[in-house]
């Protein structure tokens, strides 16, 4: 069996793998993967599940999920936003979920090598990247989403209803489109719309903020430019240090809203995420220890708490959250082929890969 992720006097390799056992004891028998049993399941959280399945060796859970992912893909490319249980409640268009594909294949891939794997994803990440290369503006940025009618296949018009772009979403896309290309370039296929796409959103997240629509009351918005990997280096340490205490809480990890005495175990651990691809190792494995006590007995994770009143909040064990924390360990420990899925994620560099692919 391959190396499950551990870090020393914090998370045991068992223990990991009770997080993954129990992400996987929440798949649905059609292979979603659900915010808890019963609950909705969107495209983003479910490829974020499913890398936590790659990362502790459940490949067949793991593959089970990619396989919804492919099938229950539309013909435009997308997935709806929210389904339960099979039915859609939201079957409008989010353009960060559809990129989100190409990063749970290419971290999957990683991990596996299983060539297969991915000449069997490839029209699923081809079909979904052209739709999210449809919705970018001339500025460079992706516009979060539509509402249907959806593209014509015919004449690559989009009718739909174009919504604002966001820094967050638009990080995350700038991680897929790297992966896209990363995997267009393992199987020699073209890519070079996909490339400008990626450069010119990396310039517009690092060069004209005004193109995207404020949310900086959320945690994510500002750290994720750094985890997507638009910015790295001094400028993504000054970004970091400038919202740190309004979003950091001593010893139980970061808010998810700045204003609000609510921590959130998968912001925590997406901010070590991002710090540990800055290169601040001590911090970030000091936010995975202050956010343990989400950890439940059976190896899943509450999503939150509400420091106010010790309450936990939403009473719920979200699958993503656990997920966020297995790719964190994974990550600091340096332990699956797939740990540097984020810290890679630098265009500046060879193509996220650590292979000799052209750069942009």
């Amino acid at each position: 069996m391959a190396a499950i992720p551990e870090l020393d006097d914090l998370i045991t390799a068992d223990e990991t793998l009770a997080t993954g056992r129990a992400i996987a004891a929440m798949q649905e028998p059609s292979g979603a993967m659900p915010w808890f049993p019963g609950g909705q399941t969107d495209p983003w959280d479910h490829i974020e599940s499913a890398m936590a399945l790659s990362a502790t060796g459940l490949i067949a859970e793991a593959e089970a999920a990619y396989e919804w992912s492919r099938r229950e893909q539309r013909e435009d490319g997308s997935w709806p936003i929210r389904m339960v249980v099979g039915d859609i409640v939201d079957p409008n268009t989010d353009s960060n979920f559809c990129a989100y594909i190409a990063v749970g294949v290419w971290h999957h891939y990683l991990i596996t090598s299983d060539v297969r794997f991915l000449e069997k994803m490839w029209p699923t990440v081809c079909s979904a990247i052209d739709l999210v290369v449809s919705m970018q503006a001339p500025g460079g940025q992706i516009y979060w989403g539509a509402t249907y009618p959806m593209p014509d296949q015919a004449s690559g018009s989009f009718p739909g209803i174009y919504h604002s772009a966001l820094v967050t979403g638009n990080s995350s896309i700038h991680q897929a489109l790297g992966c896209a290309v990363a995997i267009a370039a393992e199987l020699d296929q073209p890519c070079e719309q996909w490339r400008l796409s990626l450069s010119l959103l990396g310039d517009a997240l690092r060069s004209r903020p005004h193109l995207f629509e404020p949310k900086s009351e959320y945690s994510m918005d500002w750290y994720y430019p750094v985890l997507g990997g638009a910015i790295r280096g001094r400028a993504g340490q000054e970004l970091i240090a400038q919202r740190w205490d309004d979003f950091v809480v001593t010893d139980l990890g970061i808010r998810c809203v700045d204003h609000r005495p609510w921590v959130t175990g998968a912001e925590t651990c997406e901010l070590v995420l991002a710090l540990d691809a800055l290169g601040d190792t001590a911090d970030a494995l000091e936010l995975l220890g202050d956010m343990q006590h989400l950890r439940d007995p059976d190896g899943s994770y509450w999503t939150g708490l509400v420091f106010a009143d010790g309450k936990r909040w939403p009473v719920e064990k979200s699958c993503w959250t656990s997920a966020a924390v297995v790719l964190a360990v994974d990550a600091l420990s340096r332990t699956t082929p797939g740990n540097g899925i984020f810290r890679d994620a630098d265009p500046q560099a060879e193509l996220f890969t650590g292979r000799e692919i052209r750069a942009i």
